[in-house]
């Protein structure tokens, strides 16, 4: 699936993992409430001082992952045992945000997309926590690559990036 494809799915997920290995080699990840504001720009916000901020100031190449319309499901033609989903991936690089306009736009970014209907709290939310919230700003390094197994209403897999039902 193309780029612009998996960015979507990135949009529609609830969550992405955000993956990362230690400084002794060991690999850590978390599913993270995430907003992209651009096609190479994402952001998440957690607290000024933990686990993950320590290993992204040590190594900040990450790993994405996220997964849509997931359905366990039997093969429509030959009666196997499937899953029906939409997933994409990306690799970019993590950097924390000191700059306090930059944090603010990130944040009401992510409020925005989780909370829109709560916006008329976020000014002074943001004024009371800014001091204690670290933001971290993602920046894809290459394309995202997006995957689905999906069947049309024929019982036919669309593969290849097919997009119409049957």
């Amino acid at each position: 699936m193309s780029a612009e494809w998996a960015l979507e799915v990135f949009d529609k997920a609830p969550y992405i993992t955000v993956s990362m290995a230690g400084s002794d080699g060991n690999p850590y990840g978390l599913p993270l409430s995430l907003v992209r504001t651009d096609e190479k720009t994402f952001w998440f916000h957690c607290a000024t001082e933990g686990k993950k901020l320590d290993i992204l100031k040590a190594n900040p190449r990450v790993f994405l992952s996220a997964v849509t319309k997931c359905r366990p499901l039997r093969g429509p033609k030959d009666g196997s045992f499937t899953l029906e989903f939409q997933s994409a991936t990306a690799v970019g690089m993590a950097e924390v945000i000191e700059d306090e306009s930059t944090k603010r736009e990130a944040l009401r970014a992510i409020c925005q997309r989780f909370l829109p209907q709560q916006m008329d709290g976020f000014e002074q939310a943001a004024a009371r926590s800014l001091h204690r919230t670290a933001v971290v700003r993602i920046t894809l390094t290459e394309p995202p690559v997006g995957k689905r197994k999906q069947y049309d209403t024929n019982g036919d897999e669309m593969k290849y990036g097919r997009m119409h039902q049957g």
